[in-house]
């Protein structure tokens, strides 16, 4: 796509770096994005930023962003370092909504090597714990991060689905989460020494940042492991688990990917909303993206912005239940409206974008049907209820 189709008009003509939104005229980026893709490209040693069409604020850096530097800044990639989202295929005789809310366990409670030692969701684990992190084990997270299990929609590309062995009606576990406290301790270690300025020694840094990486993708497979015992079913591996959060060396110089997934050649899950499909995407972006694409929906209300106007418009049931007849395990009310589905850009506004600059291309949607955010009241107690009958408490 040649930059006179790109969305360049509100960025300064004089940046130190190169920048290019891959969105449309029709698409929302907020003016504090683009501003914030500005400061990103005077920073020194900045070469590229590609924002994709889910662009909104972070704290100090956009997200949905791609930046190019031969500087490593730590904290354009940020805290929650290794996020991403993988897809795993299931298999249930009878999907209930009610019945599979209910059989969710409580992803809030961590595994624990010693305590849960017996749990058969451990055999998604080969090898050592990435860093030597046991501390949330097998929990979800906060904020946008959430287990869903969804049934493949719409099939867009068929031989593409059929080589990823998926059909219309498949159920399928979408894992959405990071590192947990692992990539917020190593940011806080820099930040402590070196506040936003880069990383003194690359590859001492790297080091830590790859083994958040690995634990986030070990994670992801622990949570689908736990759900998936919990159903009924056998857990398997994810046929996609690509990172949104990480900086990598490409091409000489490091890529910081802040809520961009992989772009070169990777199959992605471009997450909606709770209320909403997802996409499954075959992406192929090149340099001018930044070989990236959009993570998903992206915000266009900020939390305390869906706080005040979920509650003028919704009641907590309406939010429990989607326009799609899914269901929400959500025992957070806060949490419920600031992760509205109305607090969210249009997917399929972000994934025209996408089609139209030619950096990925459909393959299927994925339709929700249980979503996990965090454990309900109810659940929990069960929970407590289970462990004092195994003769352990809760951690």
């Amino acid at each position: 796509m040649s930059p006179h189709h790109l969305r360049q008009d509100s960025l300064p003509k004089s940046s130190p770096a190169t920048v290019s939104v891959f969105a449309s005229a029709n698409s929302w980026i907020e003016s504090d994005a683009l501003v914030q893709c500005q400061r990103v490209a005077a920073l020194d040693g900045m070469v590229h930023v590609a924002a994709m069409p889910d662009l909104h604020p972070g704290k100090g850096a956009p997200i949905g962003a791609a930046m190019a530097s031969t500087v490593l800044y730590p904290f354009l990639v940020g805290s929650d370092i290794g996020c991403g989202i993988a897809v795993f295929p299931v298999k249930l005789r009878r999907v209930v909504p009610e019945r599979i809310a209910a059989r969710f366990p409580d992803l809030d409670r961590a595994l624990d090597p010693e305590q849960d030692a017996d749990d058969p969701a451990w055999a998604a684990l080969d090898g050592e714990v990435p860093a030597g992190h046991v501390e949330g084990l097998g929990t979800v997270g906060r904020g946008n991060h959430f287990v869903e299990l969804s049934r493949v929609g719409t099939v867009l590309d068929s031989g593409h689905a059929s080589r990823l062995g998926l059909e219309a009606g498949d159920l399928v576990l979408v894992v959405h989460s990071g590192s947990r406290g692992l990539g917020e301790r190593i940011l806080r270690a820099h930040t402590e020494a070196h506040g936003a300025g880069p990383a003194p020694d690359s590859a001492a840094y790297l080091a830590q940042h790859d083994a958040a990486v690995r634990w986030g993708s070990l994670n992801r497979r622990l949570l689908a492991a736990r759900v998936a015992h919990a159903l009924g079913a056998e857990p398997g591996a994810p046929i996609v688990d690509q990172c949104h959060n990480l900086v990598e060396v490409r091409d000489g110089v490091y890529l910081h990917r802040k809520g961009a997934a992989p772009g070169d050649g990777r199959d992605v899950l471009v997450a909606g909303t709770r209320g909403t499909p997802s996409y499954l995407v075959a992406a192929h972006a090149g340099p001018d993206a930044n070989h990236s694409v959009a993570h998903g929906a992206g915000r266009k209300m900020s939390r305390a912005d869906a706080l005040r106007r979920g509650r003028a418009k919704h009641t907590v049931e309406e939010l429990r239940r989607t326009p799609l007849g899914s269901l929400v395990v959500c025992g957070d009310r806060q949490l419920l409206f600031e992760e509205a589905p109305s607090a969210y850009k249009r997917i399929e506004q972000v994934i025209g974008d996408l089609v139209h600059h030619g950096l990925a291309t459909p393959v299927a949607t994925t339709v929700p049907l249980v979503t996990y955010k965090t454990a309900d009241a109810g659940s929990a107690s069960r929970d407590a209820r289970r462990d004092g009958r195994r003769g352990r408490g809760r951690p």
